[in-house]
């Protein structure tokens, strides 16, 4: 949805972004198989985003695997931008290994005075006016930022933000991010007050049925292990006969 802003928002030098690309790499070697979000730019370079709420110099090496990993499955030239929260206050943007050098671009959210821009969203909101691209990633990422308010608090208050935006993609897509990252960084009981001041949105109904769907099929999956008939966990459940029967297929050749 950003794509022509998301750059400029972190001040990053490349080509314009084309399109968004599958980080999924066939790897044992390391843990975490994908990274946070891969581009492809127009220059036929790949732009690679890692967000950090922690710095750790083992992460330089881990976001360094994923590059070489994506180098020898596409044969692409990669950048990397490294975007760390407010909780990070320093962090080394380089790692020498004698051969090899890996220099990642470094965006940190401590630098971003998050509370002038919530003051300055506040105020257009409040007067009607339009928010542009680059507004509504301020919003998203306004938790982040270095702020006098608790990251809780500060996710509420983007997401009541939000939920004032007249479009209904826009709104739905920044009350989906703020959320997303909040996840990332919050604990339950917070996150539970994030689902309460959401609870009035178009967006509220599709996490909801989401929650509801994947309790139901954990639930059909432990009764298909007890051997429970498919017509008694249709009447425990809300899924249909197609679905426990892929279910119990699955179980079955799994």
């Amino acid at each position: 949805m950003f794509r022509d802003a998301t750059l400029d928002f972190y001040g990053i030098k490349a080509a314009r972004i084309k399109e968004l690309i599958n980080v999924e790499l066939p790897v044992v070697e390391v843990k975490e198989k994908s990274t946070d979000a891969l581009f492809l730019l127009e220059n036929d370079r790949y732009l690679h985003l890692e967000f950090q709420s922690s710095y750790s110099k083992k992460d330089l090496g881990r976001f360094a695997i994923y590059d070489l990993l994506l180098y020898e499955r596409d044969g692409r030239q990669i950048d990397t931008v490294v975007i760390y929260s407010s909780d990070v206050q320093t962090a080394e943007t380089s790692l020498d290994t004698g051969t090899l050098s890996f220099n990642p671009q470094t965006v940190m959210f401590a630098d971003y005075d998050g509370n002038v821009i919530y003051k300055e969203l506040e105020e257009k909101l409040e007067s009607g006016q339009e928010l542009s691209d680059i507004d509504l990633l301020n919003l998203i990422f306004l938790p982040l930022m270095k702020t006098d308010m608790p990251k809780g608090e500060l996710a509420e208050k983007s997401i009541r933000m939000a939920q004032s935006i007249p479009d209904n993609n826009k709104r739905n897509t920044c009350i989906a991010s703020v959320f997303a990252f909040a996840s990332k960084y919050l604990e339950e009981e917070i996150l539970n007050k994030l689902l309460e001041a959401i609870k009035m949105s178009d967006l509220a109904t599709m996490l909801i049925n989401n929650t509801i769907t994947e309790r139901d099929i954990e639930i059909a999956k432990r009764l298909l292990k007890r051997g429970i008939s498919t017509e008694d966990i249709m009447e425990s459940t809300d899924l249909d006969l197609d679905t426990i029967q892929q279910l119990k297929d699955e179980l079955d050749n799994g």
